[in-house]
């Protein structure tokens, strides 16, 4: 197991940016990529983007390609999602979750441990 805990979240006006964190503790085996998800009110949590741990490829959903980046701070075990022009559709308690197996999965299945959370809250 790995501990993880979110930060980084918060009540925002839409147009505003803000950057998440992921800090990764007490790992018991290998992590070789982090993903970031987020489940909005009444909605089935899904994949927002993923990095592997130390090559640096990335992979995003589409619906956020434009205005999310991912990156890492390998020597801090954090990960880190930089979202722009944030939209009131982007509400949602955002999860990191890490994965110890090759691939920058889209599913959940996949991971192997999670975060509790941090909540954004995009005001129009």
């Amino acid at each position: 197991q790995v501990q993880l805990v979110e930060s980084g979240g918060g009540l925002v006006q839409a147009g505003d940016s803000l950057r998440l964190s992921c800090a990764a503790s007490k790992r018991t085996f290998p992590i070789y990529a982090m993903g970031w998800f987020r489940q909005a009110p009444g909605k089935e949590r899904e994949f927002v983007a993923a990095i592997n741990w130390g090559g640096g490829w990335t992979r995003y959903s589409d619906s956020v390609l434009d205005r999310f980046t991912i990156s890492r701070d390998d020597a801090k075990n954090t990960v880190y999602l930089q979202i722009h022009s944030l939209k009131p559709e982007d509400t949602a308690v955002y999860y990191c979750a890490t994965k110890g197996s090759i691939g920058l999965s889209r599913k959940e299945v996949d991971y192997d441990s999670w975060g509790q959370g941090t909540q954004v809250t995009v005001s129009s």
